[in-house]
């Protein structure tokens, strides 16, 4: 069985990286060191390709590519460090939409989010309590919301979000309310190139996503549909944390010879590309999954899940090693993908979490075998 990419699918990568080698380019590094939240101009090139509407169907504003083709595009952002809310919209916002939204919510909200004109955001965590439906505390009664949601990603910079909340009797749902008048405060992160936020609800008005009490049902499916594409987004880091520490162990000297030629170095290098290679065989798996809606999908997203955060983990690291003292400077960039390689590993949940969901479905697929 061939999971690689076709070559429309590879004419669109090489796109995508000319697009973000020209316009992404120290991107992040200017949102670490100004004001913003996040890169406007980048947001609306992006748009302008039609990047947030590659799955929305064409009846909703979008181009109706498949989730192979997005797949393709987050690995490619992972490379550059895109300072945007382009995963918010589109591997949570939008797909939370494609899952469970009416007619008129698909209506009303996918051409818009096509455009760029609005962003989304999902808001599943409330502190640092584990996500479950045991752990929801806020309450959504009588079409209106009450509670509140830290961290959320991009929940400060978003136009509307997709809420976990429950009922007052306890059963879990999701929602979808607008924030122009929700009360938000930027949070501090590990890298605040991909802004968060905090929201307060206070009798919000909101509509219901789905059924109720599917809430939590709904949120381990999209969990599983994200986790896909952001394992793309991590090979991506990855790979290009690998290419730098290549490149520099060739080119720097010390006793008369390139660095890449000791063996500490060799074999610092070798355990990266052997963790990325496994982590993207994993990766081109969930996407075929993902595309397909095959049963396999949870087992492959939290296996994916897992070896991309791994592997983003240690290239990271491991570039800081290899360039030496100056690798743990503010000058380089190497930094810059250590932060995104953390926070990227806490975006779904922990590691840990998704290592015990891959054991528990693993365990309950081979009992049902």
């Amino acid at each position: 069985m061939n999971f690689d990419f076709s070559e429309e699918q590879n004419l669109l990568r090489e796109q995508a990286r000319r697009f973000l080698s020209e316009n992404a380019a120290g991107k992040a590094r200017n949102i670490l060191e100004g004001d913003d939240p996040f890169d406007r101009d980048l947001w609306r090139g992006m748009a302008e390709l039609g990047w947030m509407g590659t799955v929305i169907p064409e009846e909703y504003g979008g181009i109706g590519l498949t989730h192979e083709d997005l797949c393709v595009l987050a690995e490619e952002i992972g490379r550059s460090l895109a300072p945007t809310p382009f995963s918010s919209s589109s591997y949570l916002a939008t797909e939370a939409l494609l899952l469970a939204g009416s007619d008129d919510q698909k209506s009303n909200c996918l051409p818009q989010i096509a455009s760029g004109d609005v962003i989304g955001c999902f808001a599943v965590t409330e502190g640092i309590k584990k996500p479950g439906p045991e752990n929801i505390e806020t309450v959504f009664a009588n079409g209106k919301l009450t509670g509140e949601k830290h961290p959320v990603a991009d929940g400060d910079v978003a136009n509307f979000a997709i809420v976990l909340a429950r009922t007052p009797e306890g059963e879990p749902v999701l929602t979808i309310t607008l924030l122009d008048d929700v009360a938000s405060e930027t949070m501090e992160t590990v890298d605040p190139s991909r802004s968060h936020g905090r929201l307060r609800f206070d009798d919000t008005p909101a509509g219901l996503l789905g059924n109720i009490g599917d809430g939590w049902v709904l949120t381990e499916r999209l969990l599983d549909r994200a986790a896909v594409l952001f394992a793309f987004e991590q090979v991506g880091g990855a790979q290009q944390c690998l290419e730098m520490a290549v490149d520099y162990a060739k080119n720097r000297f010390a006793f008369g010879r390139p660095i890449g030629s000791f063996q500490a170095i060799k074999h610092k290098l070798a355990d990266v590309f052997i963790a990325t290679e496994l982590a993207r065989s994993h990766a081109y798996y969930g996407a075929w999954a993902l595309s397909t809606d095959a049963p396999d999908l949870p087992v492959a997203a939290a296996a994916a899940r897992v070896a991309a955060s791994r592997a983003f983990y240690l290239a990271s690291s491991e570039n800081i090693q290899t360039h030496g003292g100056m690798g743990f400077t503010w000058e380089l960039d190497c930094h810059l993908y250590y932060r995104r390689a953390k926070l990227l590993n806490l975006a779904l949940g922990g590691e840990r979490r998704w290592k015990h969901k891959l054991v528990s479905r693993l365990e309950n697929r081979n009992a049902a075998a």
